[in-house]
């Protein structure tokens, strides 16, 4: 079969306003491109096209006819909740040119939301939930609908059905390389997060699947509580593939956690120190869970900077949406990747609930003690698959806008009770980002580095027009980019109001996150027991008996 895959564009800020992001970072959707690689494996033709690429129009109806130039039988998106209704546009535009092309949508949206997603959108034939090899490869192959695992689709007569969740990959290894090749501009006219690299040119690569924590703000719908990763052998085999064949000395690791399981680490390692590739790398760590051995290892094999989730310094906001790291153990693991010669980075969420102005300026001081590296704030989005939806949904005293394209971490959908509106939070949020460049601890760090990021250096004065026409665009146009948040309206077909689609797994997660008691996950299954037995709406019998 013939298939293209689209990664969309999503959605950025508001109508008209300049597109910095892609300047300042430009990543590969290894999503559709590890798919692809995995189609072609049995035998089908597959096209990629990226919304986001360095080459890619700007407009809708450009980039469906980029599709249908590939003369596919079935499109597949991978869509994000900020990125569907984009996806749904070309899509509709697709099944108005070709109406007998297959469309068929994947991702977190789709995995978290399910059935609900096909009554609201007839121009989708099929969803894939979940893991996607399985249920595309099936799809394509022309197997019985019925039959496919991890797939919701409408039948004859326009009945949703809601096929079982089949069983994930076991062996990660089992896929091939991401299609890198299939990307048009790779790996020139993509680039990793500027000032985070030194050696061009730069990749990325997922190593695993799933995570074994249960943070309140992740959605968990795809892997759910299975974590799976790729052998040592394969990770080292992969990176020197990156380097053989497409130039790259600089990996980006975007695993959840990429040292969870730390004999594999050690492996890694050790095949990096014993035959060297002569690239460097980034990775994410966990406060608390690593050692100065460990960061030791890392160092000698070529790993540049880790990555710690923090969230918030507030000891209340850790408890209840990052439990299990204290900031006494953050501020020891940031002394550890500092004596091991490593760059510390930390990841932080504003605007979570219980978030108030004290508790941000408390998250403020304790980053500028750190002396971090660098350092990343995103604006809080809730997922519809993350245990900490229903409390932003439901929540009586905070505000929650709805609206699926500003759902990117770029904006503040949910406004806590702790604030008067979401200009002050943005004010607030301006006032710590300025505050952390602008510090005299992060000056000279940045200062005696400058040297090892002229590439980043170069990338910046190569695009010193762009750069130049999007600050004047901000500066003169301020007021009237408040005035355009405040008043931007939600898609016209975009619905409300859509309970998320869990499996008991999750459900169990999430009556162990929301409970106002503490609970275990076996006293959390004896609670959904008689929600079980009155429906099983969420998933099917077999699925419910191993779970439960």
């Amino acid at each position: 079969m013939r298939l293209t895959l689209v990664h969309p564009a999503g959605f950025n800020f508001v109508p008209g306003q300049p597109d910095f992001s892609v300047l300042a970072n430009r990543m590969p959707p290894i999503g559709i491109m590890q798919l692809a690689s995995w189609l072609e494996k049995f035998g089908h033709s597959v096209a990629l096209h990226d919304c986001l690429g360095p080459y890619a129009p700007k407009t809708i109806a450009e980039n469906a006819e980029i599709v249908l130039a590939t003369d596919p039988e079935m499109v597949g998106f991978s869509a994000t909740t900020s990125g569907f209704m984009d996806a749904v546009e070309i899509a509709t535009y697709i099944r108005e040119r070709r109406p007998e092309i297959r469309i068929v949508f994947g991702n977190v949206h789709v995995s978290s939301l399910g059935a609900p997603i096909l009554e609201h959108f007839p121009e989708i034939d099929y969803l894939v939930i979940g893991e996607g090899e399985g249920a595309m490869l099936e799809l394509a192959d022309g197997k019985p609908l019925k039959e496919i695992g991890n797939l919701i689709y409408r039948d004859d007569s326009g009945k949703i059905h809601i096929n079982p969740r089949r069983d994930r990959i076991l062996d990660l290894d089992e896929l091939p390389f991401p299609a890198y090749e299939k990307l048009a501009g790779f790996p020139h006219a993509y680039h990793l997060p500027l000032f985070a690299y030194e050696m061009r040119d730069g990749a990325t690569m997922i190593t695993s699947r799933g995570c074994p924590y249960t943070c309140s703000f992740c959605d968990r719908t795809v892997f759910e509580r299975q974590y799976k990763t790729n052998s040592p052998q394969y990770i080292y085999d992969h990176m020197k593939y990156l380097r053989d064949k497409f130039g790259v000395y600089h990996i980006n690791m975007y695993d959840d956690l990429f040292t969870a399981k730390k004999q594999r680490v050690f492996d890694l390692c050790q095949l990096l120190i014993d035959k060297p590739l002569g690239m460097q790398f980034n990775c994410a760590i966990r406060a608390g869970h690593t050692s100065d051995e460990m960061l030791t290892q890392l160092k000698k094999a070529g790993a540049l900077m880790v990555s710690i989730g923090i969230e918030s310094a507030d000891p209340a906001m850790m408890e209840r949406h990052k439990a299990g790291v204290t900031l006494e153990a953050v501020r020891e693991t940031v002394r550890s990747i500092h004596a091991a010669g490593l760059r510390a980075k930390g990841l932080f969420i504003f605007g979570m609930p219980g978030e108030t102005p004290e508790t941000v300026r408390t998250t403020s001081d304790f980053i500028l003690s750190l002396e971090l590296d660098e350092m990343n704030m995103t604006k809080f989005s809730p997922l519809h698959g993350a245990p900490i939806w229903d409390e932003c949904i439901n929540d009586p005293t905070g505000d929650f806008v709805e609206d699926w394209r500003l759902m990117n971490c770029l904006n503040f959908v949910y406004l806590p009770e702790g604030f008067s509106s979401r200009e002050e939070m943005d004010a607030l949020y301006n006032w710590h980002v300025k505050r952390f460049y602008d510090s005299k601890g992060y000056r000279r760090r940045f200062a005696k580095r400058l040297w090892q990021h002229r590439w980043s250096l170069w990338h910046v004065l190569k695009h010193l027009p762009e750069t130049i026409a999007a600050a004047r665009y901000f500066s003169s146009n301020k007021e009237q980019l408040e005035k355009a948040k405040r008043e931007f309206k939600v898609h016209p077909r975009q619905p409300m109001g859509l309970k998320p689609f869990l499996s008991p797994d999750l459900l169990i997660d999430n009556i162990v996150s929301n409970s106002p008691v503490k609970l275990t996950r076996r006293d959390a299954k004896k609670l959904l027991i008689p929600v079980v037995e009155e429906s099983t709406a969420c998933c099917t019998p077999p699925a419910l008996q191993a779970a439960l």
